[in-house]
């Protein structure tokens, strides 16, 4: 018989997220599964790069080991089971680690699983035509280094009706991850789109961690939580029937408010009446909330539409470079020689030649964030970083920033503060566009392994 309620707690709710509250929340959760999400919109692309030219990256996650060694005694000891789309360009080369890892633990006979298909770069051309954000062709857009379709739960589902306790993935929709174990557990269907809503809908609350539970939340004085140096990650308490409880690890700092559920519940969510997902498409205008306890907040008739024939399409382009670098004033008069730093930069550049299709120098602290919208009059600060940065086409051009910026260390004004040169003052633009294609197009496989 179907469980008739299960906890689904999260792990991470993006690549550079904090690890400790996952092995906590594995520790006190009382958990059924747990859920890693670390990709970002460019992150299959900015790992496609980062391939090219290091031979030795793997295509995962770069926190994978450390993330699964906080949790996967737990895990395995209370019978957790992971869903993780840590795999990035590579989900059967993570799940082999997984294994690996395991291994390594003494913890023998656990079926891991890859779900891999997402990855369509060689045929993005002629599986797709028009580009979402221009309607532009997409065979006019040039030195594509990836596209990857946005996969649903179907293929998780499966992978957890073969018997794996660990299932990672590619390029998966967020909230796909939080609705596999609903199906799996509760015995959904595809074609059940009311209760496939309500359960996309809870997994868009768990998908970006503690945003729900305090993190991304806190304004001193305006909105108070506890402890935010120990935020806990959330917790759904999902019945049968779609409802949740949206509750965080016992014993930890943060909230869970009305307030901090609705601001997830619309965060990222262009069209609240039409969350479209590769499952179906959410309708977050019926959502009833209610607080029933301390840190505990009801969430039921989330309604929904039947999915759409078409899957998103994710496709990266290489367009040029970044040369950026930053040098500081202090105490009175630093806002007069920064703005004379941005006057001798600004002609410098004219003398090299700078060929860059946009520059801008900001006064960290002043005008970086609004530019033109900054109040003329403003009180002094009593330090500013000056920021310089540049978007090319070459790399060579990009460098040149660095290099002036260095100039200002002797050649500038009195008083420049100047940080240690590093590799990253330059880098590669990757720049996302976005695409349909059939979903009939794009086959999801899966691939075991056992520890």
């Amino acid at each position: 018989m179907a469980k008739q309620s299960i906890r689904i707690g999260t792990g991470s709710g993006w690549w550079g997220d904090r690890i400790e509250p996952a092995a906590f929340i594995v520790e006190r959760g009382k958990l059924n599964y747990l859920c890693f999400e670390t990709m970002a919109e460019a992150t299959s692309s900015a790992a496609q790069v980062r391939a090219r030219r290091d031979p030795g990256f793997p295509g995962y996650d770069t926190y994978l080991d450390a993330r699964m060694r906080a949790v996967l005694p737990g895990c395995i000891e209370q019978g957790v089971k992971i869903i993780s789309n840590q795999g990035w360009i590579n989900p059967v080369g993570a799940a082999q680690r997984i294994a690996d890892l395991l291994a390594d633990l003494g913890l023998k006979g656990v079926k891991v699983a890859a779900v891999e298909g997402s990855l369509i770069t060689a045929r993005v051309r002629e599986l797709t035509q028009t580009v979402l954000e221009t309607g532009a062709d997409v065979r006019s857009l040039e030195d594509i280094v990836s596209a990857e379709a946005y996969l649903g739960a179907d293929k998780i589902v499966e992978a957890l009706q073969g018997g794996a306790k660990i299932v990672v993935t590619g390029r998966v929709a967020d909230p796909s991850l939080f609705l596999a174990p609903m199906m799996y557990e509760f015995g959904w269907t595809a074609d059940d789109h009311r209760l496939l809503a309500a359960g996309s809908g809870v997994g868009h609350l768990l998908e970006c961690g503690a945003q729900v539970t305090g993190g991304y939340f806190s304004d001193p004085g305006f909105k108070d939580v506890e402890e935010p140096w120990n935020l806990g990650f959330p917790i759904a308490e999902v019945t049968s029937d779609g409802d949740c409880v949206i509750t965080k690890s016992p014993g930890t700092g943060g909230a869970v408010t009305l307030q901090t559920v609705k601001e997830q519940m619309l965060y990222e969510v262009h069209d609240p009446a039409n969350y479209m997902t590769p499952d179906v498409i959410v309708d977050f205008t019926t959502a009833k909330l209610e607080a029933v306890g301390k840190d505990r907040v009801k969430v039921s008739n989330i309604t929904g539409k039947p999915r759409t024939s078409t899957l998103k399409v994710s496709i990266g382009c290489l367009e040029g470079f970044i040369g950026e670098d930053m040098f500081f004033y202090a105490g009175a008069g630093c806002v007069a020689r920064a703005t004379l730093a941005k006057r001798i930069l600004e002609e410098r550049f004219k003398i090299i030649g700078l060929q860059a299709q946009e520059y801008r120098i900001d006064f960290l602290g002043m005008n970086a964030i609004h530019g033109e919208a900054t109040p003329a009059h403003q009180t002094e600060p009593y330090e500013v970083a000056v920021r310089v940065a540049a978007r090319t086409r070459t790399r060579s051009e990009a460098e040149k920033i660095g290099r002036e910026v260095d100039g200002m260390a002797v050649s500038g004004v009195g008083h420049t503060g100047k940080r240690v040169p590093h590799a990253e003052r330059t880098r590669e633009v990757v720049g996302i566009w976005s695409a349909l294609v059939s979903r009939d197009a794009v086959q999801g496989s899966i691939r075991y392994f056992e520890s």
